[in-house]
């Protein structure tokens, strides 16, 4: 194994895995249980956006329709490099190295600075010609922007934070990155209501109120990561990075973060085209589809926050050559996408015009809502093999192969089927065309992973 990225006078520092060893059920629920509180409470905020932002009229939750699948596909690139950052810290620390890991640990958290101002400066520059291309309403426009300028500026916090919960993450500490996560969904919370729509005798700033309390919340939650990784074995401390090579952390990194990076961002670019695409359904349809992928992404919170925890559990035991123990945690986690995939599709279809209820009283909005859900929810258990798939890709240093199986699931079977369709079934198509990719998904990633974990047991 390579040490190049240390200070080549120093004996490498010996440090225990903890999730290369114990239970493995064991760890995936306390791993995981934590996630699901910061992810449940990251998916929250956009929920609590949309109800309040829904207060001020249908074009205002129409326009978010818009912005949401942008900021997830930004957001995806931040969720990139702490992928990255994971997949490193974990199997250095799996291998028994601190000094490897804290190296690329400070060297990650210094990228994600960098990534962060970089897209958002770039965002910024870009906001008029990026929502004309989805196919943005004239009215419709001028909304978005009011929200997107502030975002932009703000948007290098998220990044930063990412990057300092995939050094936790890496060391198995789900735990205090569910503290973030809460913290700044927190301040949203309460921020919401009175930045929005006004409380307690302020009026509110309409729709920019939403973007002033993100912000807020990322600057909480940024100040408490930093307290808590401080608290931890590999601190942020960039002066580590004296006196070894710069080279070999930054490619180790990259050579997972990037792929991990567009992997995660090929999903929301192809519901960026589907938002254009269903944009020339009405307004309703828009608003509809936007509310009804909102009420979705909270309720995959389990599957979502499985798909961050098992990286550092395989990354950890793949590092200590324990490739049945990761082969263990490969299965369970599949099992329980099935299991929570199917069951939430049956209440999803069973409850779906109650839940459009808490976002619209407009009958076409809750109407596309309702048939949203009725057919794209059968595809959650495929959505998360595949999220599940390319995090345990991720750890292993394979991320080229999650980055295959997503291009293949959008451009190969999400867009074509939506363009075929669309002329015949309407908005129907896109949620058709949803589904297929999942289900896609589900075979594709079964397939991939059998293959490489069969790989690592016979070499």
């Amino acid at each position: 194994m390579s040490n190049t990225d240390q200070p080549q006078s120093a004996e490498p520092q010996k440090v225990s895995a903890k999730l290369a060893s114990g239970s493995i059920p064991g760890h995936l629920i306390s791993q995981t249980m934590p996630m699901v509180i910061g992810v449940a409470a990251i998916m929250s905020i956009g929920l609590v956006d949309s109800y309040f932002i829904g207060q001020l009229g249908s074009a205002e939750l129409a326009a978010i329709a818009f912005v949401f699948p942008i900021s997830v596909a930004l957001s995806s690139l931040g969720v990139g490099v702490m992928v990255g950052i994971n997949s490193v810290v974990a199997r250095a620390l799996g291998e028994g190295d601190r000094d490897k890991a804290l190296r690329r640990a400070n060297f990650g958290v210094l990228f994600a600075i960098a990534t962060g101002l970089a897209i958002g400066l770039t965002l910024f520059a870009i906001l008029d010609p990026l929502f004309k291309l989805m196919n943005a309403q004239a009215e419709l426009l001028p909304i978005i922007k009011v929200y997107m300028q502030p975002f932009a500026l703000g948007f290098p916090l998220i990044v930063i934070i990412m990057g300092l919960n995939g050094v936790l993450r890496g060391q198995g500490e789900a735990r205090k990155t569910s503290y973030v996560s809460v913290t700044y969904a927190a301040a949203n919370w309460v921020l919401d209501p009175i930045l929005i729509t006004g409380a307690f005798g302020f009026e509110g700033y309409g729709i920019i109120g939403a973007a002033y309390a993100t912000i807020i919340g990322w600057v909480l939650g940024l100040m408490v990561a930093l307290y808590l990784l401080s608290r931890t074995q590999l601190p942020f401390s960039p002066s580590q990075l004296r006196g070894g090579a710069k080279l070999e952390p930054m490619l180790a990194m990259l050579r997972v973060g990037v792929p991990a990076a567009c992997s995660n961002a090929i999903n929301p670019i192809g519901l960026s085209i589907l938002t254009a695409l269903i944009a020339a359904e009405g307004q309703a349809a828009v608003a509809g589809f936007g509310a009804a992928g909102r009420l979705q992404s909270f309720a995959v919170v389990p599957l979502l926050a499985l798909s961050g925890s098992i990286g550092a559990i395989v990354g950890q035991n793949w590092g200590a050559q324990q490739f049945d123990r990761a082969r263990e945690a490969t299965l369970y986690a599949g099992g329980f996408c099935i299991i929570w995939g199917l069951t939430l599709a049956i209440a999803m279809v069973a409850a779906g015009e109650w839940f459009a209820d808490f976002f619209t009283e407009d009958p076409a909005v809750i109407a596309e809502f309702a048939l949203y859900l009725q057919i794209a929810a059968w595809g959650y258990a495929g959505f998360g093999l595949l999220i599940v798939a390319n995090g345990i890709l991720n750890a292993v240093d394979r991320a080229s192969f999650a980055l295959f199986q997503s291009v293949s699931r959008v451009f190969g079977i999400m867009l074509p089927v939506a363009f075929v369709l669309q002329s015949e079934r309407g908005s129907a198509a896109i949620y058709i065309a949803e589904l297929a990719a999942n289900l896609f998904g589900a075979v594709s990633a079964c397939l991939i992973i059998t293959f490489v974990l069969r790989r690592a047991r016979s070499s």
